[in-house]
């Protein structure tokens, strides 16, 4: 009688020596994030902080988490992965600031169906340049190795974020009908939209490996442009005081998100003429034949993040934030009423 062999865990699809290759591939750019309130380094149960290290003395904590949506298909498809860990934590760290908050840790989670050690090590490393570019340690996360939930080279991600402020300094506050609305440029898409810009892309009868209609390189690549990350900047005008909401033009566009930081009874008034569209919005406009409401719903249409301040300070912290390398474009003001009010044309 044959004698049958035992089965291992790697006969099942998971490889347990990648998982720990990639934990030590990962470590030099873990420690290149750390900051004051770091403590211990990856490989533990958990991740350790010190809040009283990072300088604070009653703090409140506030937690994002948040991932990259469908931009993460054409990472995949095109193999340009790089760059996808720094969505990943711009979604989180620029949801943070609009608490008010510094954003002082982040985890991620990563999961796949088969652990390609090289292919992850990139994302993380990105996730790495994210943290780095804001201050925020990479302290910890998860890798997961599932066969059969993922296909192919697919995977997943996810972000969770922590952030502190002192007690008493949460954002939004003192809204006021006549504050100055401050819209800071994006990098173009960001993280949003993108089941709509796939369909836009299938409809014009494109490859991701196609010619960019709108720039140089590849649609792909364009496309893959990472999140800007706007925590630094932000950070320093909320410390200079007249800063009273601000509003992260994710989902929903500035129709969705502006109202969000507004208090009841206050809407906004919006000159559609102050900017343009980025070429990237502008050719998926025409080539989606997306009316402009619907644009303003589904996309950022070029800005990224939205200052509600103070009349007064409005011109103070409009040069703070251009000196850090902002572009900054006077959107309108905080009026009586509800929603938002455009005015003049989306071009």
């Amino acid at each position: 009688m044959t004698q049958k062999t035992g089965l291992t865990y790697a006969d099942s699809g998971v490889d347990i020596d990648a998982g720990n290759a990639l934990v030590e591939r990962i470590k030099p750019a873990a420690s290149a994030t750390r900051r004051p309130g770091t403590m211990g380094g990856l490989g533990g149960f958990g991740a350790l902080f010190d809040l009283r290290a990072a300088g604070y003395a009653d703090p409140v904590l506030v937690a994002a988490t948040d991932g990259v949506g469908t931009k993460l298909r054409i990472a995949i498809d095109t193999g340009l992965v790089d760059t996808i860990g720094i969505d990943l934590v711009a979604m989180c760290v620029n949801d943070l600031i609009c608490q008010g908050a510094e954003p002082l840790f982040f985890l991620d989670y990563f999961a796949t169906g088969h652990l390609d050690v090289d292919s992850a090590a990139q994302v993380v490393a990105g996730i790495a340049r994210g943290c780095a570019e804001s201050g925020c340690a990479l302290i910890g996360g998860e890798t997961a190795e599932m066969p059969g939930m993922y296909h192919g080279g697919d995977f997943d991600l996810a972000g969770f974020a922590v952030g502190a402020m002192e007690r008493g300094r949460h954002l939004p506050q003192e809204v006021a009908a006549g504050d100055v609305l401050l819209g800071l440029a994006s990098s173009g898409v960001h993280s949003n939209g993108y089941s709509l810009v796939r369909r836009v892309v299938e409809r014009a009868g494109l490859g991701w490996d196609a010619p960019a209609p709108f720039g140089e390189g590849t649609l792909g690549a364009q496309l893959l442009t990472p999140t800007r990350l706007y925590v630094r900047p932000v950070l320093a005008a909320i410390r200079a005081g007249g800063v009273h909401a601000l509003a992260h033009v994710t989902g929903g566009g500035l129709t969705e998100n502006l109202p969000r930081v507004l208090p009841e009874g206050l809407g906004a008034t919006i000159d559609l003429d102050a900017w343009r569209l980025p070429p990237v919005l502008a050719w998926l406009r025409e080539a989606g034949g997306i009316a402009g409401d619907e644009m303003l719903r589904a996309f950022n249409c070029g800005i990224g993040m939205i200052a509600v301040v103070d009349p007064a300070r409005a011109g103070a912290l409009a040069t703070l934030l251009r000196d850090a390398g902002e572009t900054v474009i006077p959107l309108g003001h905080v009026t009586p009423g509800a929603g938002v009010t455009y005015r003049g044309t989306l071009s």
